[in-house]
């Protein structure tokens, strides 16, 4: 199990190669890329992502690890970045690894939705004119999270 806050982009491509060769026994691999979408008036120039790194890497860990617990998983990889984030951009990756898919798309779907509803991060979307406004939970990122 591997958790990567970062700033830097990441390479969809090598990241989920490496890691679906890794592990030894699976049957499935299930892997999702979160990418920063433009605000719905379309005049968005960034998502700016702020965290505290020491309690989001250990929130990110724990919920991780327990995805490995409660589904039989071989191995679970997050990746999610931070800073400055232009629309098209990868924002994050997730990616789990079982000897049924059942568990492997599960997880990976339970990961998803905690990443989108409790990880700490700050996001802010920047529009083109200046103007700024920090993003608001939302009731069904909330409502998904409550099925786990």
């Amino acid at each position: 199990m591997r958790v990567l806050v970062q700033e830097a982009p990441f390479d969809l491509g090598s990241v989920t190669e490496a890691f679906a060769d890794a592990v030894a026994g699976a049957g499935a691999v299930v892997t999702f890329t979160g990418v920063v979408r433009d605000a719905d008036t379309g005049d968005m120039a960034a998502m700016e992502i702020e965290h505290y790194p020491g309690m989001t890497q250990k929130a990110l860990e724990k919920i991780a690890s327990e995805a490995m617990t409660r589904w039989d998983l071989a191995d679970a990889l997050v990746i999610h970045r931070y800073g400055r984030l232009e629309p098209g951009e990868r924002i994050m990756m997730v990616a789990t690894a079982a000897r049924h898919r059942k568990d492997a798309f599960e997880a990976a779907e339970f990961l998803m939705d905690y990443l989108k509803s409790r990880a700490p991060f700050w996001k802010k979307e920047v529009l083109r004119d200046g103007e700024a406004e920090w993003v608001a939970a939302k009731d069904a990122d909330e409502d998904a999270l409550k099925r786990w």
